[in-house]
């Protein structure tokens, strides 16, 4: 709810008055005839009757119906009072679309002319309550280009979408909403400085010994600093006698360089950086962006609002000059003062959002009581929201706005220096800023905002009781990327920030997207088969060589400015598609443009945009970059873009634009996320798909550009492993990929909550007008993301869990899995369910060959501090003789200490923490930052970082098995396998890749070539897919009681029985379905003699292929198999304390499809194998269908069992 603040009172005063009273207000006056709160004098001193009727309509303020301009604003009229009726107020923002129209300039000149008459009138702002004004209704035609967007009916609608509370907030303007400050002041006091006058003969004193100014101009250059600059006495506090005399020589040399000037410009460049403390004054024209010179405030952004953080934050204070510079009438003084902050508390608790606790000293001090009560309920949503809050107040008595802005620090960098550019591009202008810190980590921006003074042959801009509502919708906008790549388009006005930031958005896609590979790459994909791991491996990576610096991201920027133009046009059509009008044929979209063009942009359908942009491009790359914003609008399917507050931009694609040869599995699902700190991708291969979310971290910008150039790449072959991996379970294969700006590698947390939020926009039904109002959804289905942790995420995800909650999400319960124990998650560490996987091929070997575990030598990379390292030991009864982790290399040939390692695996601590004491004579242990170590062999190691990265590649004989539970992919690759290999046979028989692709395909081919029996990673390591699954399956049936009844461990560490019988039930299955593949791939192997590591893919895409066939036959139709099959494929501690009935009532329909098939593809394919004869199918569904007519009676209905189930 938003908070009602109208009886708020900013009484300001103090330091500021005497700036108040000197300020210009000739732009008030003008416009409002005000000369006191109540008067009934205007500027002329002409007296108006009070209670007059209503006998005068200014131009610009009444609803002109002529078609031509299609300028229409609500009905005011003023009468001879000099009052409005209704009584002037901002305009809401549904009425305001109408205002935001541009007249033409007929109408302009009428406007002025009007205006003239009208200014002799008093007009007197209302001291009450704003009555809220009435909505015309529109009856004019259609707009001139002949394009009416859609209505708001007409949108397609994703079906069963939940309603969702805000993760941002907004005021809204409206009935009851509206607050108008009875503000005298600036909200701010400061502390009077009693030695002031004694400073300031001081400084006097020392300027004339200076000689420098003139004696006669000396007092009157101190008093117009000390007196005109809207500077307040802690700023003369703070500084040293010294610094004013400079800072007052610097401006008077300025004034003097003015004259040597050819141009006559004054031009003031003062800047001073104390270790707590800074003063920046510069030369400003009111509304206008600076896009050279020292840009002052991009500094401020960038050295200390930017990296603000616990007590190394800043405060800063803006102030504009109140009078014009000597001569120029279009410039004045901009003054900035960046103080660290003095905080009342440095470490505050997590939850605490009293400013008087968590508040900066300096603040405390200055705030008057209503800017206090003010940030007071700003900081109340603050703390509760993942986005900014913005707020607007009016100023009583005057036209000057405050937006207030509070979001958590460092989410919004570059934020300060954006808004400037915000607001000058909607005619305003700003008096006062400031920016807040607070130890609980929230920043609150406070900006006054007053309309420039302009005349009617130039004037462009809207009264700024209309523009100040589009600056706050697009205030959304500037958080999520406060800098794009094309901010000197909109800092010029060549282009709006809705145009820039879509373009911003589109250079991302098209780095990602634009094919470069050319014939050749087609050619040699028709030579090999992209069905077989190794040449779809080696395909792999002739891409990334064939993908070239041709066109890189600075490149395809250089492109993309040089036609803002086709940029326009462009966004136009992508507005068309993705704009919802809310208020039916009274809205249109094209307001929200640019509106500072004369004209109205035709909307060009696709192949008028193609025929645009042949025309005007001027070589073939141009036409290939441009040509991608086209693919990029078909693509889109629902974005965000248009959601009144978002955290970072979202885009719903289909991935259909993808080339076929170079992705040659299809994906079902493509997100693409976008925001100053990160970009990212969520790909998924079916409908239901589950798989976690990374983050990717760069040391350094070469690092950043090659992460940048793999990044889809690497998210699509991750979704693919995943696809295959998760052939026993309902799920396909999906994963996200998060890259972090290089400029934000600290920006984890951050990244990956916005990133989550913003993905929700488009999955969440928005039920919030004016905070989350309606998408187009042109995919038009409801969708279901499953996610779990993944590098850089595992501590994150309960935050995910609790957001989903929070935004209303149903299917909250099922998100993510890896979430604590206490939110229902089923840890796969502390049951060690990836590891039980791999244990099950390990123990299939040593049974096929009669092993004894016990004596079997084994070597383990993953050591004993990680999930699967720690468990395998655990698990393990084999004979370590050699140990590979973070620290370094522990070696025992007559084995290592069982004891020790039992210790080291339940503490979860790295091998650095082995006694060494327990070693043989010819053990040892090499850590990473040691050097020049002689060995018991007498070898000597001379860098321990290169023997840790290498150990795994010595092979000789020394172990029988090798486990890889951790380590870099690709580990082993074709050009270090040889090391393993000797006289053509595998120095290690036994390998077991517990580790993501640790080993390459190729390289596992030459293995086993060799004699190595290998079992690759996407069978070996599936315990883990297989528990998150049914983690989601028992969220999705329980409801939320139940779940928290049966699946929460409660607050004071309990586990409730069900959750303790239901983590031994997923064991038992993981351990399974490892055997079922094991078994089966060992037996296909002894048939056909084909290597392991491609049968796992072949019994992977088999498997896969079955289940999406077995999922659009009419078997799912026959009800009794229906039956039978779940009652085989569900969980039996689920079926027996919900019951089946309750299970299919609650479970998406798809997603029991997903289960239906994938249990009788995986049954089918493990015991015929993936190349089974023609009859194969049929026998196995014969004996299936023949055990449902041996049990009549079993099909029915089954029963609930169990309370809150």
């Amino acid at each position: 709810m938003v908070p009602d603040l109208s009886t708020v009172r900013d009484d300001g005063g103090g330091g500021f008055d005497r700036t108040r009273r000197i300020l210009d207000s000739s732009l008030e006056r003008t416009f409002n005839g005000i000369t006191n709160g109540n008067g009934n004098a205007n500027a002329n001193g002409n007296t108006a009757p009070p209670n007059s009727q209503p006998d005068t309509q200014p131009a610009y303020l009444t609803t002109n119906s002529s078609e031509k301009d299609g300028f229409h604003s609500p009905p005011l009229r003023l009468n001879s009072n000099g009052t409005f009726w209704p009584p002037l107020k901002a305009v809401p923002l549904a009425a305001y679309y109408k205002l935001h129209r541009v007249p033409s300039l007929d109408s302009l000149t009428a406007m002025a002319e009007a205006q003239n008459e009208y200014r002799a009138q008093p007009i007197e702002l209302p001291q009450s309550e704003p009555t809220h004004i009435e909505e015309p209704q529109d009856k004019s035609p259609p707009p001139p280009n002949g394009v009416h967007n859609k209505l708001l009916e007409h949108v397609v609608r994703t079906p069963g979408r939940q309603p969702s509370p805000q993760p941002t907030h907004l005021s809204v303007p409206g009935p009851g909403q509206h607050r108008v400050l009875p503000e005298q002041g600036p909200g701010y006091v400061a502390p009077i400085f009693e030695g002031k006058e004694k400073q300031m003969e001081q400084v006097m004193d020392q300027i004339e010994e200076k000689g420098f100014i003139p004696s006669e101009f000396v007092e009157s250059e101190t008093t117009w600093f000390y007196n005109e600059l809207g500077i307040d006495d802690m700023y003369f506090q703070t500084e040293t006698v010294e610094a004013i005399v400079n800072h007052i020589l610097s401006l008077y040399a300025g004034k003097i360089a003015a004259f040597a000037r050819d141009d006559g410009r004054l031009e003031i460049r003062l800047d001073k950086e104390a270790a707590d403390h800074a003063v920046y004054i510069d030369t400003s024209k009111p509304g206008v962006s600076v896009t050279d010179g020292p840009r002052y405030e991009q500094r401020i952004d960038e050295k200390y609002i930017n990296a603000s953080v616990g007590d190394r934050s800043y405060r800063v204070e803006s102030f504009r000059s109140a009078s014009h510079l000597p001569g120029e009438k279009a410039q004045q003084l901009r003054c900035y003062f960046v103080y660290k902050c003095d905080f009342a508390n440095p470490n505050p608790g997590p939850e605490e959002t009293n400013l008087d606790i968590i508040g900066e000293k300096r603040f405390l001090q200055k705030a008057t009581q209503n800017t206090k009560d003010i940030y007071q309920e700003v900081m109340n949503h603050a703390v509760t929201r993942t986005g900014p809050v913005i707020e607007t107040f009016e100023i009583e008595g005057s036209r000057e706005k405050r937006l207030v802005i509070a979001y958590r620090q460092g989410s919004a960098m570059g934020l300060f220096s954006a808004l400037s550019d915000l607001y000058h591009y909607y005619g305003a202008t700003s008096s006062r800023k400031y920016v807040e810190q607070f130890s609980n980590g929230i920043t609150i921006m406070s900006i006054y905002l007053r309309p420039l003074l302009q005349s009617a042959p130039t004037m462009k801009h809207p009264p700024i009781e209309a523009s100040i509502h589009q600056i706050m919708k697009e205030v959304s906008l500037l958080y999520c990327i406060p800098q794009n790549k094309f901010q000197g388009h909109f800092a010029s006005g060549r282009l709006s920030l809705q145009e820039t930031i879509y373009a911003h958005c589109v250079w991302v896609f098209v780095g990602h997207f634009l094919n470069r590979l050319g014939s050749e790459y087609t050619s040699l994909t028709s030579i090999l088969d992209p069905n077989n791991s190794a040449h779809a491996e080696m395909l792999a990576k002739i891409k990334r060589r064939l993908r070239t610096e041709t066109f890189t991201s600075d490149y395809i920027l250089e492109i993309i400015n040089k036609y803002p133009d086709l940029v326009r046009a462009l966004y136009l059509a992508f507005a068309n598609t993705h704009y919802v009008q809310t208020r039916g044929e009274q809205d249109d979209f094209l307001p929200t443009l640019s509106y500072l063009r004369l004209k109205e942009d035709p909307i060009l359908d696709d192949n008028q945009l193609k025929d645009k942009i042949t025309k005007q491009v001027v070589n073939e790359h141009d036409d290939m970059v441009m040509t991608a914003f086209r693919v990029f609008n078909a693509a889109v399917l629902k974005t965000n873009f248009y959601t009144p507050t978002k955290v970072a931009l979202s885009f719903r694609l289909n991935p259909t634009f993808l080339p076929e040869v170079e992705y040659p599995q299809p994906l079902y699902g493509m997100f693409l996320v976008i925001s100053s700190e990160f970009r990212g991708f969520h790909l998924r291969f079916r409908d239901i798909a589950r798989g976690g979310i990374r983050i990717v971290k760069s040391r350094n910008k070469e690092a950043y550009s090659i992460n940048a150039r793999s990044l889809f790449d690497e998210n699509y072959n991750l979704a693919n492993t995943q696809q295959r991996k998760n052939k026993d379970i309902p799920e396909g294969g999906s994963k996200g990929v998060i890259l972090l700006d290089v400029h934000h590698q600290d920006k984890v947390r951050v990244a990956f909550e916005k990133y989550i939020d913003s993905i929700m926009d488009l999955l969440l039904k928005p039920a919030s007008p004016g905070i989350k109002d309606p998408i187009v959804d042109l995919h038009g289905q409801e969708e279901i993301l499953f996610m779990g942790p993944d590098e850089n995420t595992a501590d994150l995800v309960n935050w995910a869990t609790e957001h989903a909650r929070k935004r209303g999400a149903s299917w909250w319960k099922s998100f993510f899995t890896g979430k604590s124990p206490k939110l229902g998650g089923i840890p796969h560490d502390a049951y060690g369910m990836t590891t039980l996987s791999v244990r099950e091929y390990i123990l299939g070997i040593y049974r096929k060959l009669s092993l004894d575990e016990t004596n079997v030598r084994k070597l383990q990379t993953g050591g004993p501090d990680g999930d699967l390292g720690s468990n395998e030991i655990l698990l393990g009864r084999e004979k370590y003789t050699a140990i590979v982790d973070g620290a370094g290399v522990l070696v025992d040939p007559q084995g290592l200490d069982r004891t020790e390692l039992l210790r080291l695996a339940k503490k979860r601590a790295m091998i650095s923490d082995y006694d060494t004491s327990k070693l043989s004579s010819t053990g040892y242990r090499i850590l990473v930052d040691e050097s020049n170590i002689t060995l018991p062999s007498g070898e000597v190691v001379n860098n321990g970082m290169i023997f840790r990265n290498t150990f795994h590649l010595r092979g000789g004989n020394q172990f029988d098995i090798f486990v890889p539970c951790g380590g870099r992919p690709e580990s082993i690759d074709l050009g270090t396998v040889n090391r393993l290999i000797v006289d053509g046979k595998s120095t290690i028989p036994y390998i077991v890749e517990g580790a993501n692709l640790f080993i390459t395909q190729d390289a596992k081919l030459r293995l086993e070539k060799a004699g190595c029996i290998l079992y690759k990673d996407a069978s070996a390591n599936k315990g883990g897919v297989t528990s998150s699954s049914l983690e989601v399956l028992a969220s999705l049936s329980f409801d939320d009681q139940g779940f928290e009844e049966n699946m929460c461990i409660r607050a004071d560490g309990s586990v409730p029985a069900f959750y303790d019988a239901y983590v031994k039930e997923v064991q038992e299955t993981i351990k399974k379905n490892a055997a079922l593949e094991f078994e089966a791939i060992w037996r296909e192997h002894q048939q056909t003699r084909i290597a392991r590591s491609t049968l796992s893919d072949t019994l992977s895409i088999a498997i896969t292929k079955l289940d999406e066939e077995l999922q659009k036959t009419e078997l799912w139709n026959n009800m009794e198999l229906r039956t039978s099959v779940l009652q085989d494929a569900l969980p039996k501690l689920l079926l027996e304390k919900i019951g089946l009935d309750l299970i299919v009532q609650r479970v998406p329909d798809n997603y029991l499809r997903a289960i239906f098939g994938s249990y009788l593809a995986s049954r089918f394919v493990y015991e015929h194998g993936s190349s089974p004869s023609q009859f194969a199918f049929f026998e196995f569904m014969s004996k299936r269908m023949a055990r449902l007519d041996q049990q009549p009676g079993q099909q029915g209905t089954t029963h609930v069992n169990g309370v809150g189930a």
